[in-house]
């Protein structure tokens, strides 16, 4: 199938996902994950509609980016090192893989150098995995409200990655935890004051499971332009 057809179909899924869980399919927005895929592919995604895509690796976004139409969106959805959160700062729509006070700060000072308000989510590792980045869950609440205080950054929400499984339901826990920490983090104040949670959660293989949990935001690079 080409990127269009994969493209049409994965939106058919991702609505009719949301229609399951009675939401509206409009909230939920997919970032096309372009991790290494070529300039060629990603611009038949654009020219098929899709305006929204998301890396991992500064360095290869910069390249891609300065190739492709102005008018598509860029999400960083890898780790970020506090050495390169500056040029992030300006590259990026959103960056989604905040998970320290040190690199909020850091995001924050480049964000007020180029007179940005910078959205940002904070990585939640709910599946507390040594090997992964992000908050654990009982320590998100403290780094949440540190990043409110920032003046230069928008506060929008939650990322997470859960642990790899080979069915999608296996995910669904991990996705409604994160869930829940939003809405235990609205109910206090913290997320939600300047417009809806954003949850970013589910990939290629889970993403249905988790818009029927929440998700906002899902990330899916595989159905969409293969194999690597």
């Amino acid at each position: 199938m080409s990127i269009a057809e994969n493209l049409a179909r994965i939106q058919e899924r991702m609505a009719a996902a949301a229609r399951r869980a009675g939401r509206d399919p409009a909230a939920v927005r997919l970032v096309a994950v372009s991790k290494k895929v070529p300039v060629e592919r990603i611009a038949e995604a654009a020219a098929a509609g899709q305006k929204l895509f998301g890396e991992n690796y500064l360095q290869e976004a910069r390249e891609k980016i300065v190739l492709l139409p102005s008018e598509l969106s860029w999400h960083f959805i890898g780790h970020l090192q506090s050495n390169k959160a500056g040029e992030a700062a300006g590259l990026f729509a959103m960056l989604e893989t905040v998970d320290s006070l040190k690199l909020a700060g850091i995001l924050n000072r480049q964000a007020e150098a180029i007179g940005k308000k910078l959205p940002v989510l904070v990585q939640v590792n709910v599946g507390r995995e040594a090997r992964k980045s992000g908050v654990l869950p009982e320590a998100a609440e403290e780094l949440l409200r540190g990043i409110a205080a920032f003046p230069h950054l928008d506060l929008r929400g939650l990322m997470t990655m859960p642990p790899f499984f080979d069915q999608p339901e296996a995910s669904r826990p991990f996705f409604r935890e994160l869930r829940r920490l939003g809405e235990a983090m609205c109910a206090r104040g913290i997320l939600g004051v300047n417009g809806p949670v954003e949850l970013s959660m589910g990939m290629s293989g889970d993403f249905e499971a988790a818009i029927e949990e929440g998700a906002t935001l899902v990330r899916v690079g595989t159905a969409l332009f293969g194999e690597r």
